[in-house]
């Protein structure tokens, strides 16, 4: 039985860092996103 992309997560850590920078860029280009289209930082907030 194949362990879970999560699992393999915690026992290689070349794969945590690599998933924890794809969920940064993510949240960078969510950031951009919401910028672009609102005109603020943090749309709501600022």
């Amino acid at each position: 039985m194949k362990n879970s992309p999560q699992l393999d997560a915690v026992v290689n850590p070349g794969l945590a860092e690599r998933l924890n920078g794809w969920a940064a860029m993510m949240g960078f280009w969510a950031l951009v996103g919401a910028y672009l289209s609102t005109g603020q930082i943090l749309p709501g907030i600022i």
